[in-house]
């Protein structure tokens, strides 16, 4: 019988948190709505991320767009007309940044496998006005042969910077066998 009643607790409690998270998502998009009836520069950058699971904008320069604990989308960024939706759901790629066309300082979290391990990814970029940009993360697979502890180790997790159609900047991080830990290294394209 306590047993039954402890799953039953469990259970409800579970229900009241995803109701909780929905709402708050809910809340989030309907503000972000009404933010985008405003009208804004024309010569704004659209950026997008994908490649990943979930993947948010942590903050562009100091001003924070996506809260790394709750996932909320900060009140300043919807009001100056920063964040808009994609369509899809706030935990699956569903937003996007449109902002004037400088240099920033861009913070972004992708989320791979799981909403549990975040890959933070840090990069300094200008952005031109009028372009569409896309922060792709992803898999450099390789085929590669030797010795099982060769091919055993991670293939690197890479970002590419893609306006418009075209790659314009790659960052890999390769797997270090000793530390196990690494940094995003930008390539050649």
């Amino acid at each position: 019988m306590i047993k039954v009643f402890g799953y039953s607790v469990f259970i409800g409690l579970s229900f009241i948190l995803s109701a909780c998270q929905s709402t708050q998502h809910f809340v989030d998009a309907s503000r972000i709505k009404d933010a985008e009836k405003k009208q804004f520069s024309q010569n704004n950058v659209q950026i997008y991320c994908s490649g990943a699971e979930n993947c948010e904008f942590d903050r562009m320069n100091n001003i924070k767009i996506v809260d790394q604990n709750s996932h909320r989308v900060n009140s300043k960024a919807i009001k100056k007309g920063y964040v808009k939706l994609t369509g899809d759901a706030l935990d699956k790629n569903g937003l996007y940044l449109t902002i004037p066309a400088q240099q920033y300082e861009m913070v972004i979290r992708f989320y791979p496998i799981s909403q549990q391990h975040a890959e933070v990814f840090h990069v300094i970029h200008q952005f031109k006005p009028n372009q569409r940009y896309t922060f792709k993360m992803y898999r450099k697979r390789s085929q590669s042969s030797g010795s099982l502890l060769n091919v055993s180790a991670p293939t690197p997790l890479c970002v590419d910077l893609i306006q418009e159609k075209r790659t314009i900047r790659r960052f890999c991080r390769p797997y270090d066998v000793v530390t196990g830990v690494s940094e995003y290294v930008e390539q050649k394209i």
